[in-house]
This record gives C-alpha cells, sequence and structure tokens, in this order.
C-alpha cells in the first residue's frame, strides 16, 4: 500500500514537471519570435526607407492620378472633366490617336486622347527655366460580375465602360510646383475651356434595371441630346409684368450664390408650373434653361425602382441645370393628401372587383417602381439636395388640387405659377408673332370672346398658323373666331371646347380652379 502511493506521487511529480518543461519551451519558442519579428520589423522599416532612396535614384518621376469618377463611382470627377478639356488643344498638337465629340460650334469637334496616348506639357518655374511634365490617358476594364477578374460585360449582355483616367508624371523636385502652382491652373483654365466649348444638353434618366450592379454605377444612368429648342422669353406668350417678374427671380437666383451660402441654404429653387393643358408648361422650362444657359435633366419617374435609385441620380446631375418632373400628378402614386389614401382604399374595398372606381386611365402605373413619397420629398430638400449647387427642380402639373400639399410647399416648391387659359394681351403678341399683325378688325370680337370662353394658348396659336399659300391675317383671324364662336355654342350646351361632354375630370377641374386675375400666366 505505502508502495503505491510512492509510486503515485512520483507519476504525479513526473507529469507536473513534463507540463512545466513545455511551458518552459513553448515560452522560450514565442519570446524568440517576437524578438525576431520586432527585429525585423526595424530592419524591415530601416531597409524600406534604403529602398525607397534607391527608388528614387533609379526612378526620380513621381505621379499623380485624376480618375473620372469620384466617391466609389457615384459621381463624375469636375478635375477629370477640366483635366480633359485643358489637354484638349495639346492633344489636337502632338497626338496621334484622338477621340472626337461634338463642340458648341456645329462645325467643330472637341479632341481628347485615346487609351495609352501621352502628351507633354511645359511649366514656367519661379527662376523663369521651363519644367516638362508628362499626361498620360488609361482605362480599366470592370470587374466580372462572376467574380473572376476583369471583363468587358456586365450581367445580361449589357457592355460596361471602362474606367478611365489620367495619370501626370513630374521629377520629384518639381512636386511643390506641380502640386501647389500648376495643378490649380490646369483646372482654372480647363474650366474656361469648358464654357468656351460647352453644348447645353438634355437628358433623360435610363430604367434603373439597366443600371450594372457591380461597383455602384459603371457607367452613366442618364443619356443626352444637344438641347436645341428656340424658345426664348422673347417669344413667350406671356403677360410682360408677369414675364418681368419671373426673369427677375431667375436673376436672383443664377447671382445669389454668396446670398444662399450666408443664409445657410442649398443653393437650389423650386417651381410649381401649374394648369391645364396647352398653357405652355414645357415651353416655359424651354425658355428658362436658354435665358439662364442650363443644361436640362428631364426625369421619368416610373423608370426609378427605389428611393436608392433616385439619390444616385440626382448626385450625377451637373450644377447649372434644372431638373424637370413633368406631369407629376400623372407619373407615380404620390397626389392627394396622405391622410384619405387609407380612406379611399377603405371605400374601395381594396379594388374595383368590389365595386369602387377603378383607377384612372391618366395614372401610368410601375409594379416595379417603389419611389415613395418620402423619398421625393428628401430628394427635394433632403441632405443629398446640396450636393452640388446652382440647381432648379422644376415640377408640372395639370391638377395642382391633386398634389399632396408637403410636395408643393414653399421651401421645397419655393414659386408657384399658373399657366392659365389665353387672355386678350397674349392673343395680341401670338398676332404680332404668327401674323406679324399689330391691329385688325377682327380683334374687337376676339377680344369679347376671349372673355367668355377658355380657349389655351397652344389653340389659339394653332388658329394663327397659316395652313397655306392663300392663307393670311384676314383667313388665319377669321378661322380663330370661328373656333371662339364654336366653343361658345359648345359652353352653352355643356359641352367642352372640343364638342364633347365634359368628363367628371373635367367638371372636378372646373369646381376646383380658383382664379386670380392679376396671378395669371400665359405662356406657349
Amino acid at each position: 500500500m505505502e508502495a503505491t502511493s510512492s509510486s503515485s506521487s512520483l507519476l504525479n511529480g513526473l507529469n507536473s514537471g513534463v507540463v512545466l518543461s513545455l511551458i518552459a519551451v513553448l515560452w522560450t519558442v514565442v519570446w524568440q519570435n517576437l524578438q525576431r519579428l520586432q527585429l525585423q520589423t526595424l530592419v524591415g522599416r530601416h531597409m524600406n526607407r534604403h529602398a525607397r532612396r534607391l527608388a528614387a535614384l533609379v526612378d526620380p518621376y513621381l505621379s499623380v492620378t485624376i480618375h473620372e469618377y469620384e466617391g466609389g463611382r457615384m459621381k463624375r470627377s469636375a478635375a477629370y472633366e477640366e483635366v480633359k478639356a485643358y489637354l484638349s488643344a495639346s492633344s489636337a498638337r502632338d497626338v496621334r490617336h484622338l477621340r472626337a465629340e461634338g463642340a458648341k460650334d456645329a462645325d467643330k469637334l472637341v479632341l481628347s486622347m485615346v487609351d495609352g496616348e501621352e502628351v507633354s506639357d511645359v511649366v514656367a518655374a519661379d527662376d523663369s527655366t521651363d519644367v516638362t511634365v508628362w499626361w498620360c490617358a488609361y482605362s480599366t476594364p470592370p470587374p466580372r460580375t462572376d467574380g473572376g477578374g476583369y471583363y468587358g460585360w456586365g450581367g445580361g449582355g449589357r457592355a460596361q465602360e471602362n474606367r478611365r483616367y489620367y495619370r501626370l508624371f513630374f521629377l520629384d523636385r518639381h512636386r511643390e510646383l506641380v502640386i501647389n502652382t500648376y495643378l490649380p491652373s490646369i483646372r482654372r483654365q480647363g474650366r474656361a475651356v469648358m464654357v468656351q466649348n460647352r453644348q447645353r444638353k438634355l437628358f433623360t434618366n435610363i430604367s434603373t434595371h439597366n443600371w450594372s450592379d457591380v461597383d455602384g454605377l459603371v457607367r452613366s444612368a442618364w443619356s443626352h441630346v444637344v438641347f436645341e429648342h428656340p424658345k426664348t422669353f422673347d417669344t413667350l406668350a406671356m403677360d410682360p409684368a408677369k414675364k418681368k417678374e419671373i426673369m427677375d427671380d431667375l436673376d436672383m437666383f443664377k447671382n445669389g450664390k454668396d446670398y444662399y451660402a450666408r443664409v445657410g441654404k442649398a443653393w437650389k429653387r423650386g417651381y410649381l408650373l401649374h394648369g391645364p393643358p396647352g398653357t405652355g408648361k414645357s415651353a416655359m422650362i424651354a425658355a428658362m434653361a436658354n435665358y439662364l444657359d442650363y443644361d436640362i435633366y428631364d426625369i421619368e419617374l416610373t423608370s426609378v425602382h427605389s428611393n436608392t435609385d433616385l439619390r444616385k441620380l440626382f448626385i450625377e446631375t451637373t450644377s447649372k441645370s434644372i431638373i424637370v418632373i413633368e406631369d407629376i400628378d400623372c407619373s407615380l402614386d404620390l397626389t392627394g393628401a396622405r391622410k384619405k389614401k387609407k380612406e379611399a382604399a377603405d371605400d374601395d374595398g381594396g379594388g374595383s372587383k368590389d365595386g369602387g372606381a377603378p383607377p384612372k386611365p391618366d395614372m401610368k402605373k410601375d409594379a416595379s417602381s417603389k419611389v415613395t413619397l418620402s423619398g421625393l420629398l428628401n430628394f427635394i430638400d433632403g441632405l443629398w439636395s446640396a450636393c452640388g449647387g446652382e440647381r432648379l427642380i422644376v415640377f408640372t402639373t395639370n391638377h395642382v388640387k391633386k398634389l399632396d400639399p408637403a410636395l408643393i410647399r414653399r421651401g421645397r416648391m419655393d414659386k408657384h405659377i399658373e399657366m392659365s387659359y389665353c387672355c386678350f394681351e397674349a392673343f395680341k403678341f401670338l398676332a404680332k408673332t404668327y401674323l406679324d399683325v399689330d391691329s385688325h378688325r377682327l380683334f374687337a370680337a376676339v377680344d369679347e370672346l376671349l372673355s367668355e370662353v377658355d380657349m389655351t394658348p397652344a389653340d389659339v396659336a394653332e388658329n394663327l398658323t397659316p395652313k397655306s399659300l392663300d392663307d393670311n391675317a384676314d383667313t388665319c383671324l377669321a378661322a380663330l373666331v370661328k373656333e371662339l364662336e364654336k366653343a361658345k355654342e359648345n359652353k352653352s350646351k355643356g359641352k367642352n371646347a372640343h364638342g364633347e361632354d365634359k368628363d367628371e375630370d373635367e367638371d372636378e377641374e372646373d369646381d376646383d380652379v380658383e382664379v386670380v386675375e392679376k396671378d395669371k400666366v400665359f405662356a406657349l
């Protein structure tokens, strides 16, 4: 028994010794590795410093890369466009392979380098010596959607744009001159060239289902054509006092950068154009764009899948632009007071199958679009609305009473402009424009009839337009008087201007419209 106890004690002692020995060995190994790692780190840092110095002796050139997109490809880089504009002259002179784009002058082209080309530039240093730098154009293909490296096609077989960038090379000893003097200078000169060559554009959004889903936006969410609409305020049939008021308001906005910064507001302004069809709402937008020299971004809300996509569209717009949503009452279910929506749903019993009214035919429905009123409100005046500046946001509608009050309150739609039926002053302007007459024996009849019936400027203009070589002021004015008399007769019979029975929408519109004569605007 005593021998067994002694053996157990010996065994326990041996096991404890083995464990302690193992711990000691492990600690020694760890400690040695830690010391070796610290030594390697110190040596590595020391060697890296010497390696960089050696590399500077072998290759004394530094580089600055300017990508086409910034912020995770959410926003096109202004610096890239400025460099591209600056290099256009030297590219046309020295580069063998060029990319051509349309210019403001229809007979000219704006040229830039294609990928792989190089152009040199000269910088004047403080000691009057010339310093040479080099610009190179590059691009890389987008990543493949299957994660297999790089490839030129996205999901669904859609071609994706390469990621373009410029790289500037210069000697290390010229670092301060290039960064502090040269680069700011070429950005200023590039902006001046962009203004000189700028073509105003009319943009429309691409359906979000056709956007690539690789690393954000790999191509622009907008497509465009050159904006060539001829309408100006000089040719806009409008009350002169109201026209001047609108032009003064636009001038104050365009020159209001310091004012908006001082009061702490984003440099944007909202316009609501409302009135019956044919009263010149689209013509007003064109006149505003031509007056301000702005681009137009025309958003089709039914092509926007979500609030996030709407935000991306806004980020890709540029300054000096008008963002337009036409017929907003027909775009999505954004109309009416929110408090009434549940009541309407309850009354309809979930749809027309239980006796509720069917959807109105003028409402464009897109089941894939999930843009909400909240998302649209944030688009107008949320935090993202301050990304960039000098933008007008314009909504148009034929039924202002149907819009949610939160959408059109001041601060979102700052200026409301009613586009109404033609008055005699607007008629005289149209007669002068279309027929070159200041007075006529039929003017009195037109004046009397316009005070009794409603006719849009578009209908008046159509009647004043010569239809053949035999037409003149007499025949055109006679045709207008005939149409006005016909409209008067239809009105007395309870019909609309086209001789058709009024539908419920027209009766509702007649009940809702409250016209204040001094605020009327007539535009075409």
